[in-house]
């Protein structure tokens, strides 16, 4: 794989209802935005990153990358944002992560990538132990009709879409975190407090 062929997406455009409506990705956590920690593992495996937001846009701008809003109002859900950043990249595939997921494998994009590539897939989904990950995932480009033809149906559950096509599924083992992702002000209190014991990789 060369960096140059993957765009790297940090999908922020969701409303984060149990949160209580806070923009997760702006979270700061140990002097870092989960945003800027997210974007920084991805610019070192990326030719480009940009971020998917429909609400605070110019925060998120502040960070230096490209903000795309997504085209279908009404916060979609992640395939919103998957379709709308398809459409204006320059690069051959797309790679995701979540704004709520501080830790991100190091090796990601070069295992998802290779997995892909091994199988002839348009698609590879990432996976723990006991199931697969979809929010985490490798779009080529060639898949934006059929996503845009799904949405405009209706649709918006990603493995419904994405169990149409030949896809790879890829288990990530050199970050036993990778999946952990904050959803309640408990779960953010845990991970401050892994992130602030300066535990290594993060």
């Amino acid at each position: 794989m060369t960096e140059s062929s993957i765009t790297g997406l940090v999908l922020a455009g969701g409303q984060a209802r149990r949160m209580g409506g806070v923009d997760k990705g702006l979270i700061d956590i140990d002097g870092q935005t989960i945003v800027e920690r997210i974007t920084r593992k991805l610019k070192a495996q990326c030719a480009d990153v940009v971020i998917n937001a429909n609400r605070n846009l110019e925060q998120y701008r502040q960070f230096g990358y490209a903000v795309i809003e997504d085209q279908i109002e009404g916060f979609q859900g992640p395939l919103a944002g998957m379709l709308s950043v398809l459409k204006s990249i320059r690069t051959e595939w797309l790679i995701t992560a979540p704004c709520d997921g501080p830790f991100l494998s190091s090796t990601y994009a070069e295992s998802m990538f290779q997995a892909a590539w091994s199988i002839g897939a348009p698609i590879a989904v990432a996976k723990d132990q006991e199931r697969l990950q979809p929010v985490y995932m490798l779009l080529h480009i060639s898949t934006r009709d059929s996503l845009e033809a799904f949405l405009n149906s209706g649709e918006r559950k990603i493995d419904k879409w994405f169990s149409g096509f030949r896809f790879a599924e890829v288990l990530i083992t050199d970050c036993d975190d990778m999946f952990e992702n904050i959803n309640t002000p408990e779960q953010l209190e845990a991970c401050r407090k892994k992130l602030s014991g300066g535990q290594s990789g993060y």
